[in-house]
This record gives C-alpha cells, structure tokens and sequence, in this order.
C-alpha cells in the first residue's frame, strides 16, 4: 500500500473532501490545548464534581454548566447512577429551566440513550449504543488528559504510532502535537489535531469515514494496517473489565482495532475509569490483550485488584 505523507494544507483539502463523501457537514476543528488552562478545560473539571455529586446524592449550585453538551453529559451521568429523574429533579440539579431539559431529554431519546415518560426520564441505552461524540468529550475530560499524558510519556520521539478515535483519542493527539512523531490515525479528528503540527508526519490511511464520529474502518482499512509495522498503537474503548475485556460499540472499528494490535510492536490501552465494569456490543480482545492498561488513578481498588490480575500490566494515570 502506497503511503503519502500529508502536510496540514494537503490533509485539511482530503479531510473536507472525505467528510463531504461520508454525506456529512465539516466541523470546526478540535482545540489544542498547548498553554494555561481554557474556559472549556475548567468547565470539565466542574462536570467532574457534578457526577460525583450526582453518585452520591449530594446538591450544589449547577449555575456554571450551560454547555449544551456538558449539560447533556451530565443528565446522562445522572441517569445512570439513579436509572431514573423527573424533569424537575434534573432542572433543579442542573440550574436550568424545565423546557431546557425537555428539550434535552428530546434529544437524548431521539440518540436512544433513554425514554421519557410524563414528567420524568430513564436510562435505556443497550450495549450498541454509542453516545455522540460531543457527549463523551464533556465527561471525565480531566481524566482523559492524565491517562493522554501518561501515553506520551512512554512514547518515544521517532516512533511510528497508530491512534485511536474517540474522545481519549483526541486527548491523547493533543498532548502529542508537539512531539516528532509519525501518525496513522485512525479518525479524522484525530487527524485533523495534528493538522497545524510542523514535527508530526501523517499517514492517513484509506477507509470508509463513519458519519459523526469520523471514524476510518472497512476493509481497506484492515489490509493498510497489516501490510505495515508500527511501534504503538494506542487502542481506546467503549467499555472494559476483567471478564469481557475490551469491547467497542461499532463492529468495523472493532475490526479495525484488531488489525492494528496484529502489527504493533506495543498495544496501549487508554482508557478512563468510568468505562469499567461495562460491555459494549463488539469484542476487541480480552483484558490481556494490550501489553498495558493506561488508566486513570479514579478507578476502585477492588475494580483495580481484578484489573491486575486479568491485565498484563497496569499504568494508573494521576
């Protein structure tokens, strides 16, 4: 398989032509976080306290979540822990009007993460079920950038390293920008971080985009990926633990993560702590799979004792 090293002006032309193939809009591309702390960084730090509060019943002022993703991230987080809410316990926990959650339980439900019901909402999602993009990226944002921080740290300058999609994916792309690196992605929106980096040679790979998520996968994917030989491969997930291992909402991407295990020297998986103890609907490998877990220090110590004795090896990220 031919390789063309793209140059951020060549990739942005490819990536807005692909999109527009796949039949969906161009975003805006993914902020990269190279200084002080942003305005959407501290935002996620607040999520982190309103989850735990939402866990463990504790209310506080929500006056500074007005995301709509953030908001919607956090009904969902919610949810989960309480199964159900009426649009007036969610309203009051999030300091926002009742026909604001109406209209983001309408949303939700039209995504096929929960049901209404008059006067209320409940957790419906089954294991296929991949929330949006936006969504994944407002929860456990502070997490995900300690486990990207961890992975760059064992990455070597010069390596050649396959990334994942998905929203830790995207954590881990920014905290390698700057890093002289050469990159398979295998998202767009990976990609597309890397874009403006001078040091970072991409080698996008062929493939079929996934609307929304952007994802790369199919067949030609698959062979691109086992006619080459890589040094890492950073695999994210939808879900992990010890007995299933590691699971992925989407068949193909699945598919796709498989190949790229196949040809790495190194498999590391990224993945936050929220996603243990769940399964999503396609099997990527069992929990000794990759040769580390990189996962963050949030995880419970019985969750982390079963981790280790299933895993080869386990990096808590702080």
């Amino acid at each position: 398989m031919h390789l063309t090293p793209l140059s951020g002006d060549v990739l942005v032309s490819r990536w807005t032509i692909a999109i527009r193939a796949a039949g969906a809009a161009p975003v805006a591309p993914h902020p990269v976080s190279l200084g002080p702390v942003s305005h959407s960084q501290r935002r996620a730090c607040q999520l982190v306290s309103i989850r735990a509060d939402a866990r463990n019943g504790v209310d506080v002022d929500r006056s500074t979540v007005v995301s709509q993703s953030e908001r919607r991230a956090a009904i969902l987080e919610f949810l989960r822990a309480r199964e159900s809410a009426s649009v007036a316990e969610l309203g009051a926990q999030l300091s926002v009007t009742e026909m604001t959650i109406r209209r983001d339980l309408e949303a939700l439900e039209g995504e096929g993460v929960l049901k209404r019901f008059h006067g209320g909402a409940k957790i419906t999602a089954g294991s296929s079920y991949e929330p949006p993009l936006a969504v994944r990226q407002a929860q456990n944002a502070d997490q995900k950038r300690a486990i990207a921080n961890e992975v760059a740290n064992s990455l070597d300058d010069g390596s050649t390293v396959v990334i994942d999609g998905g929203s830790t994916g995207i954590a881990v792309a920014e905290a390698l920008v700057t890093r002289r690196l050469t990159v398979c992605p295998l998202s767009l929106r990976v990609a597309w971080v890397f874009a403006r980096s001078t040091s970072v040679q991409l080698l996008l790979p062929p493939g079929a985009v996934r609307s929304g998520e952007l994802s790369i996968s199919g067949a030609d994917t698959v062979a691109h990926l086992m006619g080459l030989h890589f040094d890492r491969f950073v695999m994210t997930a939808s879900a992990f633990s010890a007995a299933d291992g590691f699971t992925e909402w989407n068949v193909e991407d699945a598919a796709v993560k498989r190949a790229a295990m196949r040809n790495a020297a190194v498999t590391l998986a990224a993945v936050d702590s929220s996603k243990y103890g769940r399964t999503a609907f396609a099997q990527i490998c069992a929990a000794d799979g990759p040769d580390v877990v990189v996962v963050d220090d949030g995880l419970a110590p019985d969750a982390v004792s079963s981790l280790r004795s299933a895993a080869r090896r386990i990096a808590l990220a702080s």
